[in-house]
């Protein structure tokens, strides 16, 4: 049952127990997959703890948090053809890898495979302990994608992927320049895929695929928000036509609380206006009318909120 053809990426931050019960839970998989963990400079002993767990990984201890960059590194040391991302508390299905693997390896056209997400209850979060496991409210969207796409595709065509819950193939990841330094981690899967999208793969979602979600209750949420917000825009303006992005701004600007937090990713985004002009590379028509067709289900959405 083991399975050589895909590395799987985990990155975290104090978060040591999490990432300990995803290494368990890593342990367990049939295809015994190799790993690689990102600890972005822990102060909670998580390097120490990855080294001594039983599971064999390959540790890259940073001296600085680079967020989602981390996975850069790490996708730099893996010598398999696909990657499968993991956050410190989320892992794969048993057999999930080995099935992403055979649909990448029949699908040439095909960058990413996103699997649906089944949430669990935190020990240390909000809900009761024993509610017993649902699927994410997100599933619903990726499965009625209105995108179209070719008729090989063997599910929906996605615009975009939640990083934890997918398996790309890694050439593809690696020529699209990976996940970028600025946006450090809060909606950087945005514009990856779109300029994976730009190079000409597809993106899709695979119903029988399942990764396992505990979301951790030890994160900054208020930071968390600063930067999906600040991301937003400065995806908005490096990618989509002038006026898309107007409009864009314009509902982020009605859609977000009025707070101290909102202000301070608008400012940031703004501040960011002299590098966003540099770099500035709007999509293919193609890829623009894909994005289109999802705003109306984005705005919609009740699974997405710029709030706390």
């Amino acid at each position: 049952m083991t399975d050589p053809r895909t590395t799987v990426i985990v990155i975290t931050r104090n978060r040591r127990a999490d990432v300990l019960h995803t290494l368990d839970r890593l342990a367990e998989l049939p295809e015994r997959p190799p790993v690689v963990v990102v600890d972005n400079a822990s102060a909670d002993g998580t390097a120490a703890a990855v080294r001594a767990h039983p599971l064999p990984v390959r540790l890259l201890a940073l001296g600085r948090n680079l967020g989602a960059v981390g996975r850069n590194l790490a996708a730099r040391t893996a010598t398999t053809p696909y990657l499968a991302f993991c956050d410190d508390d989320s892992w794969w299905h048993p057999g999930t890898l080995r099935r992403a693997a055979d649909l990448l390896d029949a699908h040439g056209g095909l960058a990413a495979v996103t699997a649906r997400i089944v949430a669990h209850p935190h020990p240390d979060g909000p809900e009761p302990p024993d509610r017993p496991p649902y699927e994410d409210p997100i599933v619903r969207e990726l499965r009625n994608s209105p995108i179209p796409g070719p008729s090989w595709l063997p599910g929906p065509a996605l615009g975009s992927f939640l990083a934890a819950a997918t398996v790309l193939r890694a050439d593809a990841f690696r020529t699209a320049g990976g996940f970028s330094p600025r946006l450090v981690l809060g909606g950087e899967e945005e514009l990856l895929a779109a300029d994976l999208a730009a190079d000409g793969w597809w993106l899709t979602y695979a119903d029988d695929l399942t990764v396992h979600h505990r979301a951790s209750p030890h994160r900054d949420a208020t930071e968390r928000r600063r930067r999906g917000i600040r991301n937003t825009l400065w995806f908005t303006w490096l990618r989509r036509p002038v006026p898309v992005a107007l409009r864009r701004t314009l509902w982020l600007a009605t859609r977000v609380p009025r707070d101290t937090v909102s202000a301070s990713a608008f400012t940031e985004a703004a501040a960011g206006l002299p590098w966003l002009v540099r770099e500035r590379r709007p999509l293919p028509g193609a890829v623009e009318a894909r994005l289109r067709l999802l705003e109306a289900p984005q705005q919609a959405s009740t699974a997405r909120s710029y709030r706390d």
